[in-house]
């Protein structure tokens, strides 16, 4: 891809991103890079994990990975580092070095690219790296939830206010987010709400023709994340219990620490674990699905969904969706319009939903078209427009002012 000549040169860090490109790791990072192409000139700083090369160029974007541990035991960012540390905690040990890596990547990004804003990916580590290793280039902060939700002790909340405080802009999920920011310190001027995209053409495109299709047999059901127990996915499998018989079938797609009692808890029932899979199976897994179902709860440690690209993928294929009514999930869906909202960790309410669903498909099809015109939103070019606009914005205030 040609940039145009007038592509301002950005910095994005992050620690989730594909080894390859569609193979089933978030790629909402990736996505919205690509999308600032033109614009912008992005490199991306991003740690090594299994299977990816050590530098690529695609589409405009150059990718970094750094490595911060001997390879064999390199894998505290495959997938979600805070999750990743909880289900073995023997991973803290990379943490100190994946940081010192990451903060010498920034320091040589800057000195041989010159980048006009850097955008981070997570308060911490990403933010916290920036601030420390380029605290003369404007900082743009995306928090996701994780990072915002969880790590609550004194001096996690320290880090993160210092890192708040600094950035020349903070993004976040939801409303709920961008009030626990400016509570931290962000600026409430320079603080928005801004979700990442999804590729909802690519899923919605794989859906035609959905309104045709055979409806005998039972009612597909889908679950879609990391297998953790912020997702809810045993509460979802109790409330399936409950309804018994053999009107539906439900597919969960992802891995993670809960796997094994999650299989043991679906035991006897008609639950198939599919593992992680890649961008192309879950569009065509979506387009199959009648119903998506994503029941987030609030983890032990405080940790909840923002707003997951899932769902939104899940409602730009046609599904009808359930969701709890965490801030972020709540706010993408219009109750009784394109989904479904049920109360947070209540069980017999999600039990009754998905009662009433399986039982009728006149519903689960109109809720399903609603949700499809609903998620036209959050398409990833005009997420990646606002972005682009944001950081625009933050580059040239900073260059009239420096």
């Amino acid at each position: 891809m040609t940039l145009h000549l007038s592509a301002r040169p950005l910095l994005v860090l992050a620690s989730t991103y594909p080894a390859t490109v569609g193979d089933g790791t978030p790629s909402f990072v990736r996505d919205l890079a690509v999308g600032l192409v033109g614009r912008f000139a992005p490199r991306l700083l991003v740690p090594a994990v299994p299977g990816g090369a050590a530098s690529e160029d695609a589409e405009g974007v150059h990718v970094t990975r750094y490595r911060f541990f001997p390879r064999r035991w390199e894998d505290v960012a495959q997938g979600a580092i805070l999750e990743n540390v909880r289900s073995r905690r023997s991973r803290l040990a990379q943490l100190p070095f994946l940081m010192a890596a990451q903060w010498w990547g920034v320091r040589r990004e800057v000195r041989r690219h010159r980048p006009d804003v850097i955008h981070a990916h997570w308060i911490v580590p990403q933010g916290l790296v920036a601030r420390w290793a380029a605290p003369r280039v404007p900082l743009v902060v995306t928090t996701l939830g994780g990072d915002l939700y969880a790590l609550n002790d004194p001096i996690s909340r320290a880090l993160k206010r210092s890192v708040l405080r600094h950035a020349r802009a903070v993004t976040v999920m939801n409303e709920d987010m961008w009030a626990r920011a400016i509570a931290l310190g962000a600026d409430a001027h320079a603080t928005h709400v801004l979700p990442m995209g999804a590729q909802v053409a690519q899923f919605a495109d794989a859906a035609v023709g959905r309104a045709a299709r055979d409806t005998d047999g039972p009612v597909r059901l889908l679950a879609v994340g990391r297998l953790v127990e912020k997702k809810g996915f045993l509460p979802l499998i109790t409330s399936l219990a409950a309804i018994g018989g053999d009107r539906w079938h439900l597919t969960i797609v992802g891995d993670g620490p809960e796997r094994a009692a999650l299989e043991r808890a679906a035991a006897g029932l008609p639950v198939s674990f599919v593992g992680q899979l890649t961008r192309e199976q879950l569009v065509r897994v979506d387009a199959e699905a009648d119903v998506a179902v994503f029941p987030s709860v609030r983890a032990a440690s405080g940790d909840q969904d923002g707003l997951p690209v899932a769902l939104l993928e899940a409602m730009a294929s046609g599904c009808a969706v359930v969701v709890s009514d965490l801030p972020g999930l709540a706010e993408a869906v219009e109750p009784e319009v394109s989904g479904i909202v049920v109360p947070t960790g209540d069980v017999a309410a999600l039990t009754a939903a998905l009662d009433r669903l399986i039982g009728d498909r006149a519903l689960t099809a109109a809720l399903g078209s609603a949700a499809a015109i609903r998620a036209q939103r959050f398409d990833v070019s005009a997420v990646a427009d606002a972005y682009a606009t944001l950081l625009d914005q933050v580059a040239s205030t900073a260059h009239r002012s420096g």
